[in-house]
């Protein structure tokens, strides 16, 4: 199972309405693509790129620029931030 961490789903928020201000449709299919992705992980959980020395993984999302952090405990996911790749990322 998948769940949003407070921080995720505010970020993922703050994204929707940033874009929404300059396109809604553009923020329509932007969290979209978001979710498709993310979904992706129940099936293929290490999709995500592992980081030497740090625990978790990150999901790279080219297509709109995110990069999604998030850990894996048994069967479930943790989504952790959801970050434009140009973004300030904050140390863990």
């Amino acid at each position: 199972m998948i769940f949003w961490e407070a921080d995720a789903l505010n970020d993922r928020e703050n994204l929707y309405k940033f874009l929404y201000d300059f396109n809604p449709l553009v923020a329509d299919k932007a969290d979209d693509l978001l979710v498709s992705r993310i979904e992706l992980l129940a099936q293929h959980p290490e999709l995500g790129l592992s980081r030497s020395g740090m625990p978790g993984r990150l999901l790279i999302i080219p297509d709109i620029s995110l990069v999604v952090s998030y850990y894996i405990n048994g069967d479930d996911i943790y989504l952790l931030r959801v970050l434009h790749h140009k973004q300030n990322r904050p140390s863990c």
